[in-house]
């Protein structure tokens, strides 16, 4: 999002995340809320307007990934924004048993694919040679819009890349 200079007075200035995926207690409800995508909650510097039309830059901590629920707060401190994971579009994996979802869960992390992972589906972005190696695995894929929470990584990595193809080892 590009604001025009003369704007630059209302946009709000966010510099702290206040409570992680949690409601802060002294806070009450928040006055804004800022609906970004799974690769925009990567983004640590840069503007966005909020579901109300508020436009804010973020200027957080470089490394943050936020969260679905968490809260931010601006740098004059006088406002709360909740940040919501905005639906987009995915491919939801559902397998006829655990171990199977178990395997897709292993190649697709194999292939270092940001993935949402629950106890009954797998969520990735869409890609087409992913979906055909999953159905070849005997998955059911539906491509659908809906908000998307990838796994943050096992060594503190958070950030969000695209499938690539690379070989491994």
């Amino acid at each position: 999002m590009n604001h025009s200079p003369e704007n630059s007075a209302s946009i709000l200035r966010v510099t702290q995340r206040v409570a992680h995926t949690a409601t802060p207690s002294a806070k009450g409800t928040p006055e804004l809320t800022l609906a970004l995508t799974a690769e925009e909650r990567t983004r640590s510097r840069h503007s966005f307007d909020t579901v109300e039309g508020q436009a804010v830059y973020l200027n957080l901590p470089r490394g943050t990934v936020l969260q679905d629920g968490d809260w931010l707060q601006t740098e004059a401190g006088d406002r709360t924004i909740r940040v919501v994971a905005k639906p987009e579009p995915v491919m939801t994996v559902i397998a006829p048993t655990p171990l199977a979802l178990l395997r897709a869960a292993y190649h697709l992390g194999n292939r270092h694919v940001p993935l949402e992972v629950t106890p009954t589906y797998l969520r990735l972005s869409p890609d087409p040679v992913l979906k055909e190696m999953l159905q070849q695995m005997g998955l059911h894929i539906t491509e659908e819009v809906a908000p998307f929470q990838p796994e943050g990584g096992a060594y503190g990595s958070h950030h969000f890349h695209h499938h690539e193809k690379h070989s491994h080892p």
